[in-house]
């Protein structure tokens, strides 16, 4: 039980007689009426625990959307309560009120109206429910806690998604289904067509030609049901902060338009987050549900304060990929990184594998290597560009043991991914 500040108020309505009357008698007795009265209105109270709370709560919620949920309140007994709610969410969970007001008449229900709008990605939970009844004066609450637990996942936002129809676009003409049929070697047959200017001589068939005493091409496609790795690194250097994101949000963003994509192309993908342990990972998914079950299970993934254990990534891929396999690493590609041995893992993946480096770059090192306002601003320019030839060097290391690395800003990594895999396509490297 609690008081309100209207029992303090009533508490001063006890002065006059304690200036008429000033003794310990007349003391003692102020304060015992004022406890009757504030008792009594709080025995008059219903109990919190006599009420049934349900909790309608949105299961899940794009971040940077909303979404709605409801507190249905269900009074059972014969008195009217007053009731004071208390939701615990996180504040990250963005609920508009944790604190509701409330009237529930005798054997009725209300309900309190609620809206979540998350600004960070992952699970979120409501902490506690706190009811408190007062009484019919307002003078004393009854508060107890009550047992409707909530539960709320938001999820990665996908924002690269608007990129998707261009490149499925795009697609489509390396598969020769589009108005735009692209010439050259693919990895599997097609169709026979008339020889034209600019055709690759080798890839006349003469068996068909002598048939139809007119010279004919063979048409090649890329490779449907291809299989697709992708491992994110969720170590230390995916927790810094690309503007108003960490840079494991924009790695998830560019993974999942490749996954779209890889999708619309007949390819199988697959999913693996690792730093000195595998976290999460999507296997064998099918190609409808995949995306789908990516953005779920990277939901609640969040960086981790620890170097990658490489060794342990390349045995998890050897486990996990067939030899010819694409392997998209996506991790910076930074002297630190390296360090951590990425470079001969990196050299052993790519001899079995196409492999792909993705990397997430920090935009702001192209405006401070800009500065030359004054003294401070030189040294921070002189920084930045040690920063991007110290990245540009890392990537050409790799690039030498048959990697291609792709280095973009956040707003272009995922577009970066996805014409890296459209052009291993049309080369037939997939």
């Amino acid at each position: 039980m609690s008081i309100t500040p209207r029992a303090a108020l009533v508490a001063l309505l006890g002065l006059p007689v304690l200036v008429l009357w000033p003794a310990w008698w007349t003391v003692l007795l102020v304060l015992l009426a004022w406890l009757l009265v504030v008792l009594g209105d709080a025995f008059l109270a219903p109990s919190p625990r006599q009420l049934t709370v349900h909790r309608d709560a949105p299961g899940q919620v794009r971040l940077g959307g909303e979404a709605g949920g409801r507190l249905l309140v269900t009074n059972p007994t014969q008195r009217p309560a007053d009731l004071e709610i208390r939701d615990a969410w996180n504040p990250t969970a963005g609920l508009d009120h944790q604190r509701s007001v409330l009237r529930v008449p005798p054997r009725e229900r209300r309900a309190v109206t609620q809206v979540y709008r998350p600004t960070r990605r992952g699970e979120h939970s409501s902490r506690a429910l706190l009811v408190a009844a007062r009484g019919p004066l307002g003078l004393a609450r009854r508060t107890s806690a009550v047992d409707a637990p909530g539960r709320m996942l938001a999820l990665h936002p996908f924002g690269s998604r608007r990129h998707l129809p261009s490149r499925v676009r795009r697609l489509r003409e390396i598969e020769g289904l589009a108005a735009i049929h692209q010439r050259g070697q693919g990895t599997e047959f097609d169709s026979l067509r008339d020889f034209v200017d600019g055709d690759d001589v080798r890839s006349i068939d003469w068996r068909a030609t002598a048939r139809r005493r007119s010279v004919v091409v063979r048409t090649w496609r890329p490779e449907r049901d291809r299989h697709v790795l992708i491992v994110v690194d969720t170590s230390r250097t995916s927790a810094s902060r690309l503007g108003d994101a960490p840079r494991l949000d924009a790695a998830f963003d560019a993974a999942l338009l490749l996954t779209a994509l890889a999708g619309q192309a007949g390819d199988r993908v697959d999913l693996l987050c690792i730093d000195r342990i595998p976290h999460v990972s999507v296997l064998g998914s099918a190609r409808t549900r995949v995306l789908h079950d990516m953005v779920r299970a990277t939901a609640a993934v969040h960086p981790a304060l620890v170097e990658t254990d490489w060794e342990l990534a390349a045995a998890t891929i050897r486990d996990r990929a067939r030899k010819g396999a694409l392997v998209v690493l996506v991790t910076p590609v930074d002297a630190s990184v390296v360090d951590t041995g990425l470079l001969p893992v990196a050299a052993r993946i790519g001899r079995d594998h196409p492999l792909v480096v993705m990397s997430v770059s920090d935009p702001s090192l192209d405006s401070l290597a800009k500065g030359r306002g004054d003294l401070e601003s030189v040294y921070r320019a002189a920084a930045a560009e040690q920063e991007r030839i110290g990245r540009a060097g890392v990537a050409r290391a790799l690039e030498r043991v048959g990697a291609h690395v792709v280095d973009a800003p956040p707003d272009q990594a995922p577009q970066a991914l996805a014409d890296s895999y459209l052009a291993l396509k049309a080369a037939g490297r997939l």
